[in-house]
């Protein structure tokens, strides 16, 4: 397992979440937010286009490292796949290994932090979304190996991958970035219990509220 340096547990302290079991199908839902999440994402895409190119010129040009970095992350029943993002950090950020971003990290670039403020760093995982990787609303991905540290002393962390990570949640909006994973996953846990299309648009919205008021940004 690799070393993870975070600050989120200060003793030994163990949590147990909530045993949600097997969680209710929802068909119908399950159909109409792939059906939105496709051409959403697609139309986004569209729109975009231009200002990720943008983007991704002015990331390379301000720090050395390829413009567009990619990550594993788990995803639905604890598939792996690769989530895109703009590099915002240093290209050599984890030298030391595995690390939790902290605010007013070290590690970001001088407009790294400018695309975290705005969530600009965010925008090449609209691809993740069209391709069925990641949904719009959903718990945010996780690494591996943050799975396997959280289980260690989070038991029932990974009842996050019930349902298809997300390019934001439930959590991002009541919680915010800075919430420890503990708390992440009891929220995470409420929204896969009460998932809908009704609360997804409510989340959508928040989002937009949260991008503008730069909450929680690191």
């Amino acid at each position: 397992m690799a070393e993870l340096n975070y600050q989120f547990r200060e003793n030994d302290e163990e949590f147990f979440i909530e045993d949600i079991g097997e969680i209710k199908k929802k068909p119908l839902y399950d159909f109409f937010k792939r059906f939105f999440d496709f051409f959403l994402s697609l139309i986004a895409i569209i729109i975009l286009i231009v200002p990720m190119i943008i983007v991704g010129i002015i990331v390379k040009c301000t720090s050395k490292g390829p413009a567009i970095y990619k990550q594993k992350r788990l995803t639905k029943n604890g598939k792996p796949f690769y989530l895109y993002k703009f590099r915002s950090m240093r290209v050599d950020a984890e030298k030391d290994g595995a690390q939790w971003a902290k605010e007013n990290d070290t590690r970001v670039t001088k407009f790294g932090k400018f695309m975290r403020k705005c969530r600009l760093d965010e925008l090449p995982q609209l691809f993740n979304i069209l391709v069925g990787h990641m949904s719009i609303v959903g718990p945010r991905p996780e690494r591996p190996e943050f799975y396997e540290e959280f289980e260690t002393y989070i038991h029932g962390f990974n009842q996050r991958l019930k349902v298809k990570c997300g390019l934001t949640g439930y959590a991002q909006i009541h919680g915010g970035y800075d919430i420890t994973p503990q708390d992440k996953v009891e929220l995470d846990i409420h929204y896969i219990k009460n998932r809908s299309l009704w609360m997804d648009i409510k989340i959508i919205f928040g989002t937009i509220g949260v991008i503008f008021s730069h909450k929680g940004a690191r």
